[in-house]
């Protein structure tokens, strides 16, 4: 669409154009929803603006979804012609359904050699109820159907409605510029932006002046105004980071107009202590995550401290990948080395006096409690019906309970099928999502949701190293895993650690119970090398000299663990 509609000059086009991460071309999926106008020349001779939002798909990246489609009047569903429908594309799709928007169903891909465009279309009329001509068929690499596509953008999907004539804007995105301050994307719900108006943010109460309004169209390209219906930026020159928040609108100063309905909170899933390996960057990580957070309003973080790896910050994320996305882009865009805690999630703990509270750290679970509630999710997996069996197997590799098994119709050549699970969340921190990739062949995806806690037998697993307590290293986990968890954490920790004079003891602990325990052997110092004959006794007394001073090193020996350490132990599940 982009090399038709001739939105960027050829000599800047190239593959992925949108998926401008180094991230995001690596790993071939798309983590950051990017705004885009396109002007297109339609078969009826008028020229069309086409506002689009290209968002990810992976649940783990749901609210970059739920945003886009708030500020759209209708969505593309598109399709892999040779993986067909998956459990988030079955997700999204009811998401942009509840939204009212106006969905064109397509499949793309079609130009590879496994395309199976009949089991996609029946997949399409199965599962979502589109009838088989309203599906379209494309290919983003040949061209193929682009056209047409385009032509039924237009027939299909209705012109932006306007609400009056006064400005009121949806903030669906920001991002900072050093030189010009928060740059706010907004889709205008009415009136018009031009630079130098004065405007207001309504949650936050900033004001401020429209320093430039433009539209990204191969880039930041400014206007004289933006209006009713269109997506673009607006420069805001705001400093403060707090000012301008994802879901917040804008609006004229002197003509106040009610606030836009904006986002529902965002509830963090998984929770991960960030620290800086370089106690000096603790500030220079706190500003980098104030800035991430206008690029990522699902990140949140608050301060926390550990005795082990020092000041640092405790972050809450969407999912694993989510986790793991966040850590790699702050490295990489601020020049930071970060180093991890255990992930974890939100427990549901009733202490000793009946009260209920909410905790995600190992460090924060009472002495005294009555019972621990684990969050549960209900998972849906869409998978290929020869792998059923290895799919089953890892989902009770993981505590999990079917629920259903939705088997495809006769039509479906490839034979995809829908399992629905109930799982704990807290074992999803340990590689569900990998595992399940490998046990697939990559043709297994994975969509879920909260679904309430549930009273479990958790416990605090604990790590020692020469009989003091590793903090960092301490996790909550179900009991039944604890030796399994602890030991392979202790055989890590064995193979990392160096060898001192004197021997260490690796233990892993829950409550009072050494649950594991490994040693590392002293390294063996030959004293009595410089010796040459004589009598027995001067063997004999370096020898108990040696023993007195091991015995000492024992008591009073440090044993210093590397930053690097604690990131591969913690690594072990991933």
């Amino acid at each position: 669409m982009l090399e038709k509609t001739g939105a960027i000059a050829a000599h800047l086009m190239k593959d992925r154009f949108l998926d401008s991460l180094d991230l995001e071309r690596e790993r071939g999926i798309t983590i950051k929803l990017k705004a885009i106008r396109l002007p297109y020349k339609a078969a009826d001779g008028q020229t069309y603006s086409f506002n689009l939002i290209d968002t990810p798909g992976h649940i783990d990246f749901s609210y970059e979804v739920s945003r886009s489609l708030a500020a759209c009047e209708g969505a593309l569903l598109l399709v892999d012609a040779a993986q067909g429908i998956q459990a988030q594309t079955i997700s999204n799709a009811y998401k942009a359904v509840k939204q009212g928007l106006f969905l064109i169903p397509v499949i793309n891909k079609i130009d590879l050699p496994e395309a199976d465009l009949q089991r996609c279309a029946n997949q399409l009329v199965a599962q979502l109820g589109f009838k088989k001509d309203q599906i379209l068929y494309v290919s983003g690499k040949t061209g193929e159907g682009v056209d047409q596509l385009m032509e039924e953008i237009v027939r299909r999907i209705p012109a932006p409605a306007v609400c009056g004539n006064q400005l009121q804007a949806l903030v669906f995105d920001s991002f900072y510029d050093q030189h010009r301050g928060v740059v706010a994307m907004v889709r205008l719900m009415g009136g018009r932006a031009l630079p130098g108006d004065k405007i207001q943010l309504l949650a936050a109460g900033a004001v401020t002046q429209i320093i430039e309004a433009g539209a990204i169209i191969g880039g930041m390209h400014s206007l004289n105004s933006l209006e009713a219906g269109e997506v673009g930026y607006l420069v805001t020159g705001l400093k403060d980071l707090t000012q301008v928040t994802v879901g917040d609108t804008v609006i004229h100063q002197e003509h106040p107009v009610s606030a836009l309905p904006g986002y529902a909170p965002v509830k963090p899933m998984v929770f991960a202590g960030f620290y800086s390996t370089d106690q000096n960057q603790y500030l220079l990580l706190g500003d980098a995550l104030d800035k991430f957070k206008l690029q990522d309003a699902s990140l949140t973080f608050s301060k926390e401290s550990s005795l082990g790896l020092g000041r640092g910050y405790r972050c809450g994320f969407l999912g694993t990948l989510h986790l793991a996305i966040v850590k790699e882009r702050l490295e990489r865009e601020y020049d930071l080395d970060i180093l991890l805690s255990a992930p974890s999630v939100n427990y549901q703990v009733i202490n000793s006096k009946g009260e209920r509270e909410m905790i995600n750290r190992p460090q924060s679970l009472p002495s005294n409690f009555q019972k621990i509630l684990e969050p549960w999710i209900l998972g849906e997996i869409s998978v290929p019906e020869k792998y059923m069996g290895e799919v089953m197997k890892l989902c009770d590799n993981f505590r999990g309970q079917l629920m259903d098994i939705v088997y495809p119709s006769d039509t479906n050549t490839l034979r995809q099928l829908l399992l629905v699970y109930e799982l704990p969340l807290n074992e999803m921190l340990f590689g569900f999502h990998s595992r399940l990739e490998s046990v697939s062949s990559g043709y297994g995806s994975f969509d879920y949701q909260l679904d309430g806690y549930r009273e479990s037998d958790i416990v605090r697993l604990d790590i020692l190293v020469h009989k003091e307590l590793v903090e960092p290293l301490s996790q909550l986990v179900w009991k039944e895993k604890a030796e399994k968890i602890g030991r392979e954490m202790l055989l890590k920790l064995k193979e990392l650690l160096p060898r001192y004079q004197f021997a260490v003891s690796l233990q892993a602990v829950v409550g009072a119970n050494v649950v594991a325990r490994e040693d590392i052997p002293a390294v063996r110092k030959d004293v009595t090398a410089k010796l040459y004959g004589g009598d027995r006794s001067r063997k004999d007394k370096l020898l108990e000299k040696q023993k007195k001073g091991k015995a000492k090193m024992r008591q009073f020996g440090q044993i210093a663990i590397d930053s690097e350490v604690f990131y591969q132990v913690l690594s072990l599940h991933d």
